[in-house]
């Protein structure tokens, strides 16, 4: 371990300058305490890196497993469309082109930076013969990043019209009325063909400044870039999940966001909408319709007995929103792999509906495109032994309000949970209000036909 002497923006600022060059992939809290989440934490140059897509997710379970099981740590992402595979489900051919997104893309690494903002404290820890260059790298050339502002902005489309969107949700209310669903997490795809001049770089330090999440994350693959300002935890396993002393190290917890309003021009407004937010039975319901949902996922893997619901419907504040957030935990059963958990709990509930299956197909069957990385998942395992943490840690996202960056075009995914009594225009305005950071970051406005 090597303490070096760096603030949190000037890390970040020379972080995403190496990434120019370099392979980087940043985990960043962003300074914002939720659920004990309290570290940057970046890999640059990793020792190996892959990208697996095949039509059997045992074999790329097995993987994963196999690269979690050694003192590399590891920083990954898994698509959503890995989980139509997982659960059986053959996706339909989608009206919308999208580039295929890896089942899998993992970078492994033997050292790692990491940014405390408890404390201020920035470390290098991992393999000591990288310590002296890590250290040279992000020292030598300390500069202000610099965010500059197109002059063009990028040509935004969604899959879905306004209007498309507004008989999707009849469609599944029709099919909450026949039973096959509960609630339906309905996406909209916004692809953004981005000026020459704005940078994935640029992108990520808008939405740090601006729009600072829990579980932000930025990281270079082979042929794209994932930019992420998600609010959500997936689950977490090992350390302290909820931030409290003596957590148990095989304890799982999760944490699903149900609820939405966005904030107000001024605090009264806020006061009005927090308070319509805590009392709305809709938006309560919905977030009680995955708790249940995540609890059963949960008992296939955990002790007996041991599930339990620790908080619901706590409200939680962001720069733009309010969400209603919950907290489900469970001890994990003994030896119980990665691949094991995955299988339970994949894809996390609050972006699928429930029952999870049913509502999986009637997701295929409505969206046009398929979803990609949107709405799956982003995580790192760090190695006790090798990092010399206290006890290995695995922490997962839910990539929600994130974009990935092709070629100058960026896609990203935003819906929300229908239910019987939603009302459709406030649906779909709920999804511009999700949008509203990512599209802030890329420059884009939602004055155009829909």
């Amino acid at each position: 371990m090597h303490q070096i002497d760096i603030s949190a923006d000037n890390l970040i600022s020379e972080l995403l300058r190496l990434s120019k060059t370099k392979t980087v992939c940043v985990l960043d809290s962003c300074g914002v305490g939720h659920l004990g989440s309290h570290l940057m934490i970046a890999g640059i140059d990793p020792v190996e890196m892959l990208e697996i897509s095949n039509d059997d997710p045992e074999l790329t379970l097995a993987i994963l497993d196999d690269k979690l099981s050694d003192n590399l740590a590891c920083i990954f992402t898994i698509s959503y469309d890995f989980g139509l595979k997982l659960l059986g489900i053959k996706p339909r051919v989608k009206e919308f082109a999208t580039p295929v997104e890896p089942d899998l893309f993992i970078a492994r690494f033997d050292t790692l930076v990491i940014h405390d903002y408890d404390n201020g404290v920035t470390k290098i820890i991992g393999n000591p013969q990288k310590f002296d260059s890590l250290r040279q790298k992000l020292l030598s050339n300390i500069s202000n990043f610099k965010s500059k502002i197109s002059l063009r902005p990028p040509t935004l489309t969604s899959n879905f019209t306004k209007i498309e969107y507004l008989t999707a949700i009849e469609s599944i209310r029709e099919s909450i009325r026949r039973g096959d669903t509960y609630q339906t997490n309905l996406t909209q795809q916004f692809t953004a063909k981005l000026p020459p001049d704005l940078t994935p770089q640029q992108i990520f330090y808008r939405l740090r400044r601006d729009h600072p999440a829990p579980f932000a994350a930025f990281i270079k693959r082979h042929d794209s870039t994932v930019v992420s300002a998600s609010p959500e935890r997936f689950f977490k396993l090992g350390g302290n999940p909820t931030g409290r002393e003596g957590v148990h190290s095989k304890q799982i917890t999760t944490s699903p966001i149900k609820g939405t309003r966005s904030r107000g021009k001024n605090s009264a407004e806020d006061i009005v909408l927090r308070n319509e937010l805590l009392s709305s039975r809709k938006d309560i319901a919905e977030n009680t319709m995955i708790v249940d949902l995540l609890r059963n996922d949960l008992g296939r893997i955990c002790e007996y007995g041991s599930v339990m619901v620790e908080k619901l419907c706590d409200l939680e504040e962001h720069p733009t929103l309010f969400h209603l957030v919950s907290t489900v935990s469970g001890h994990l059963r003994k030896d119980t792999k990665f691949s094991a958990i995955l299988k339970a709990v994949f894809p996390c509930g609050s972006i699928t509906g429930a029952p999870k299956i049913s509502t999986m197909r009637i997701i295929d069957d409505i969206e046009t495109a398929a979803r990609g990385l949107s709405m799956g998942a982003i995580g790192y395992y760090v190695s006790s032994s090798k990092f010399q943490v206290q006890s290995s840690i695995l922490d997962l996202s839910v990539a929600i309000r994130t974009m990935v960056v092709r070629d100058k075009m960026a896609k990203f995914n935003v819906g929300g949970g229908i239910v019987i009594d939603s009302d459709p225009e406030s649906e779909y305005d709920e999804t511009l209000i999700k949008a509203k950071a990512l599209l802030n970051a890329i420059g884009a406005s939602l004055e155009f036909k829909l």
